[in-house]
C-alpha cells in the first residue's frame, strides 16, 4: 500500500530552481531511503514534503490526501514527524522538557514513554539533564524520540548518522529497524553501509532529478550502479 506519493515536484528556492520534476512512492512500512551526492536536493525534498518550501508545480500525497498547499502544522497533524539534520531540539531543556513539548495534550501516554526509553535507554540516563549537555549520538537518539513520543504514520529523518561513532550508528540501525515495524521511515542517508542494513525500497537524487527507484537487495547487488550514481568502490 502506498503511503507518501510525490508527483512531478518542482522547488525554486529564490532564484535557484533545486528540484526538478520530482516523482517517487514510499509504501507503507519499512524504512524508504533518498540517495544522492551532496547537493543533489535530498533536504530540500523533505522540506518540501513537509511544507517548509511549497512545490510549484507538483503534488504531495499522503494516504491519497493531496498536502500539497497545507501549512506544516497541519501537515505534522497528520501523521508525519520530521527531524531535520540540525536535529531540532532544545538545548536549555531538559531530555524530559523536550519530550513532553512534543506530545500533543503536555503528558506522556507511559506505554509510548516506556517503548522510547527502551529503544533509547541514555535518555532515561540522562532524563533530567539539558540538551545542551548531551553526546552527539544522544541528542541524535533524543530528536528521533522526539518524533516517535506521539503516533506517527510516517517519519521524516535528515542523515541522522552524520558525525556518530560507529557504535551509536550501530545502536540507531538497531532502533530504526525496530520502529520501522510499526511507523514508515524516509531516510535522507549518505552513509550507505548504514542505509544498506535498514532499507528495504530506496530512490537515487541527482541534480534536483530522481534517477533511481527500487528495492535496496536490488542495489545493494548492483555495484555498477552503486559506482555510477553514488561514486561507490566497486
Amino acid at each position: 500500500m502506498t503511503l507518501l506519493t510525490l508527483e512531478n515536484m518542482k522547488t525554486d528556492i529564490g532564484q535557484y530552481s533545486v528540484l526538478h520534476d520530482v516523482s517517487f512512492s514510499v509504501p507503507e512500512g519499512g524504512v524508504f531511503v533518498l540517495l544522492g551526492r551532496n547537493g543533489a536536493g535530498k533536504t530540500t525534498t523533505l522540506r518540501s514534503i513537509m511544507g517548509l518550501w511549497k512545490p510549484s508545480p507538483g503534488s504531495v500525497r499522503f494516504r491519497g490526501d493531496d498536502i500539497t498547499d497545507l501549512h506544516t502544522a497541519d501537515i505534522a497533524r497528520k501523521g508525519i514527524a520530521y527531524v531535520p539534520e540540525n536535529m531540532g531540539i532544545f538545548g536549555t531543556l531538559s531530555v524530559a522538557e523536550n519530550l513532553i513539548l512534543a506530545t500533543a495534550k503536555g503528558q506522556f501516554d507511559q506505554n509510548r514513554l516506556d517503548r522510547v526509553q527502551v529503544l533509547f535507554p541514555a535518555l532515561k540516563t540522562f532524563w533530567t539533564k539539558q540538551a545542551w549537555s548531551l553526546s552527539g549520538g544522544q541528542k541524535q537518539m533524543l530528536a528521533v524520540a522526539r518524533a516517535i513520543i506521539e503516533p506517527r504514520a510516517l517519519i521524516l529523518i535528515d542523515e541522522p548518522t552524520k558525525g556518530l561513532a560507529p557504535s551509536i550508528v550501530a545502536a540507531m540501525a538497531e532502533a530504526f529497524s525496530e520502529i520501522a515495524e510499526t511507523t514508515t521511515i524516509l531516510l535522507v542517508e549518505q552513509n550507505f553501509s548504514f542505509a544498506r542494513q535498514i532499507g528495504r525500497d530506496m530512490a537515487v537524487i541527482e541534480d534536483g532529478r530522481i534517477v533511481h527507484t527500487g528495492s535496496m537487495a536490488d542495489f545493494v547487488a548492483d555495484k555498477a550502479l552503486q559506482s555510477r550514481l553514488l561514486s561507490l568502490s566497486a
